[in-house]
């Protein structure tokens, strides 16, 4: 019946199939008689289904939802807890009194540079030696791969890792940022998986034209590793946005290398500060001055100047990510 199968639709709009059996009768089935009918037992378990995903997508979204609309409301109702739902007295100076501290534009850049740079560097690596440790001619290559596994599992502690920093010069240094998290054990773990599984067959072809390991990796790895290296890079990504325990510890007499979670880490916990930078001659205007005395607008606000960049890059990589997510969750 998988031979010579059409699809007609006759006067009556009913749509039928014509299917050849083996031995060359031809019948007609019609497709209304296909379908699934859905008992009652199938209606409650779809309208619970569908309900409880509802309920459960709002209670995510609607945290960010009730911050941003207290952001962009009055101050005077947003420090009475009056907006729930709807936002009153809509207005953007929340956001535009921020403008007049001096100190987060350059917190911003740092976070910005640490991020694209850190990330860049952390894929290419992962990518590098998740590719290596695949290989059966590197030398000692059970034996690398384990010492970056037991790396996940055991660390020194804090003290030690700071003195370790120290004696490489680390503190009070942007490259302290980058260089601690261009090896990380466990991309490089989702790497080495994802490139195992794709077929030797690509490989032993590019070897047989003359191809070398560079050459397969650049032009055969790299590009059919694209899911799981946009994983690894949004993964990446977020951990140094949000980092800012780095930023305390060893910028200590370096405020200029502050990053953006650091500062909100300040202005979250010292609201006073930005009250004070508001109120100096030429600060800005009434609204603004509301803004900075409001400590509960405050802490909404850079929560969202802190959210906002990764929840628009996040839509960008999404199909990606979801395909390198689900690596290992179907076999064959």
């Amino acid at each position: 019946m998988e031979v010579g199968e059409k699809e007609l639709k006759r006067k009556d709009k009913k749509k039928i199939i014509l299917a050849t059996t083996p031995s060359g009768e031809t019948i007609e089935i019609n497709a209304k008689s296909t379908k699934h009918k859905y008992t009652g037992a199938d209606i409650i378990f779809y309208i619970a289904d569908y309900l409880f995903f509802i309920i459960f997508t709002i209670s995510c979204i609607f945290p960010f939802y009730y911050i941003f609309i207290n952001t962009i409301s009055d101050a005077k109702l947003v420090n009475s807890g009056s907006i729930n739902f709807i936002p009153r007295g809509i207005n953007l100076q929340s956001y535009l009194a921020l403008t007049n501290a001096s100190d987060l534009g350059n917190s911003v850049l740092v976070s910005v540079a640490r991020t694209i740079l850190g990330t860049a560097l952390m894929v290419v690596a992962s990518a590098f030696v998740g590719y290596l440790v695949t290989k059966k001619e590197m030398w000692g290559r059970k034996f690398f791969y384990r010492f970056l596994v037991v790396t996940m599992y055991f660390n020194a502690g804090l003290i030690p890792w700071y003195l370790n920093m120290q004696m490489l010069g680390l503190t009070n240094s942007f490259a302290a940022y980058i260089i601690p998290g261009i090896v990380a054990p466990y991309n490089i773990i989702l790497v080495k998986t994802y490139i195992e599984s794709i077929p030797g067959e690509l490989e032993e072809s590019a070897f047989i034209d003359g191809a070398s390991f560079m050459t397969v990796f650049r032009k055969i790895i790299w590009p059919l590793s694209k899911p799981i290296l946009a994983t690894i890079a949004i993964f990446g990504a977020v951990g140094h946005w949000n980092s800012f325990q780095d930023s305390l510890i060893l910028m200590s007499d370096s405020p200029h290398l502050y990053t953006l979670q650091h500062r909100l880490y300040i202005y979250l916990n010292t609201s006073s500060n930005i009250a004070a930078i508001m109120n100096k001659p030429g600060a800005g205007n009434n609204a603004a001055l509301d803004f900075a005395n409001n400590g509960l607008l405050i802490k909404y606000t850079v929560s969202m100047v802190s959210v906002i960049p990764i929840l628009l890059v996040y839509p960008f990589m999404q199909r990606y990510f979801e395909e390198g997510i689900m690596l290992g969750a179907v076999k064959g």
